[in-house]
């Protein structure tokens, strides 16, 4: 069969190259078109379009890039069509794989939605919408399958894929020689995740590095990514005693004493290698503006989401300056309080179910699709 797959994100191209390895054991005949990263392509995809050309982040920053952004739905709505799927998995990326899914449902084409939108935190009605365009949508967070019920949706529970990822034995055996590889101090290491798009990055390291030099004892060691040019992070980080690292954010967790975060799928991932962190995440104003108007959850993180209370900390818009982030980090460098946040985060694994999320998604989809 014939898949065309749509991840418009890091975490996206992650989830879906597993997604893809699964599939082709379930379908070894099967063929892959794709919108992703070079982890899909790995795995054997065609790769369409790299997710760097699409990260636009914020409302404001869409409006900027409107005319790319329809553009690219008209080339991708063509695309689909010459390729003729048997169907089309849609990866999280809600603003872009919406509009697609409704677009491939007209088409008669099946639609597979895999990391459901977070239509929960807002615009809750476009449920209605979702039971018209998607034939079937595969969840990852526990609570996910509840809310769907109460909209008489029967939808998918499979398991988180971080799961899976960060039991892969691929990357557990360079972590013992990760230190020497990278240059790093025998120090404990303090990891600083910045983001994954080029916007959040300027926003969010230019803080965090401020607290460096208040840690002395401590090696910052910040997770770059790997198709961002060295240029611009060597540019940010000039002056500052810290260590970079190009696509080895698993590896860097793992050896991480502590973590300064930037909201996103990666306050989850840090918390399920136990590592003790503080959340950040500064918008543009009129995105913050929207965004406080029309969200309906109590956090931004995920790991506080799932838990419905707060266990990591959360640095806000205003509240993210360098001085509250070296206050707060203090206080998770605290044993006492490293020892309270990790029993936590085991409760928080126990509720994300059973790993394998890849593999019940494949075995569930080609079992729609046969019959």
């Amino acid at each position: 069969m014939k898949y065309y797959i749509i991840a418009g994100e890091a975490s996206g191209d992650l989830h879906a190259s597993n997604l893809i390895k699964e599939l082709k054991k379930q379908d070894p005949d099967a063929e892959f078109r794709c919108w992703g990263g070079d982890l899909m392509k790995a795995q054997g995809a065609e790769l369409v379009k790299h997710y760097s050309e699409l990260a636009f982040m914020g409302f404001s920053e869409v409006i900027m890039n409107i005319r790319t952004i329809l553009k690219n739905f008209k080339f991708c709505e063509k695309d689909i069509l010459n390729y003729k799927p048997d169907a089309v998995i849609l990866v999280d990326y809600p603003g872009f794989n919406m509009k697609i899914a409704e677009f491939a449902k007209k088409a008669g084409l099946k639609v597979f939605y895999y990391i459901s939108p977070q239509i929960w935190a807002w615009k809750q009605g476009r449920v209605h919408k979702i039971k018209k365009i998607v034939d079937k949508m595969f969840v990852i967070l526990p609570f996910e399958k509840e809310f769907y019920k109460r909209f008489d949706y029967d939808v998918e529970f499979v398991g988180h894929p971080l799961l899976d990822a960060i039991n892969d034995e691929t990357y557990k055996a360079k972590i013992s020689a990760f230190r020497k590889d990278c240059g790093i101090s025998e120090k404990p290491v303090i990891a600083i995740l910045p983001g994954s798009r080029k916007q959040e990055i300027l926003k969010m390291l230019p803080v965090m590095l401020k607290v460096v030099e208040k840690f002395p004892e401590y090696e910052f060691v910040i997770a770059g990514i790997s198709f961002l040019p060295k240029e611009f992070y060597e540019n940010l980080i000039s002056g500052y005693n810290v260590k970079i690292v190009y696509g080895m954010t698993y590896l860097l967790l793992s050896n991480a004493y502590a973590a300064l975060v930037t909201s996103g799928t990666a306050t989850l991932e840090t918390a399920l290698f136990g590592v003790p962190e503080v959340v950040c995440y500064k918008g543009s104003a009129i995105s913050f503006m929207l965004a406080k108007k029309l969200v309906k959850v109590n956090y931004i993180s995920l790991v506080n989401l799932i838990m419905n209370k707060e266990i990591v900390k959360e640095l806000i818009q205003q509240d993210f300056t360098s001085e509250n982030l070296s206050n707060e980090l203090l206080k998770i460098l605290d044993k006492g309080k490293m020892e309270e946040m990790k029993t936590q985060y085991a409760e928080l694994k126990n509720k994300l179910g059973a790993s394998n999320a890849s593999a019940k998604a494949a075995e569930l989809m080609t079992k729609a699709l046969k019959g």
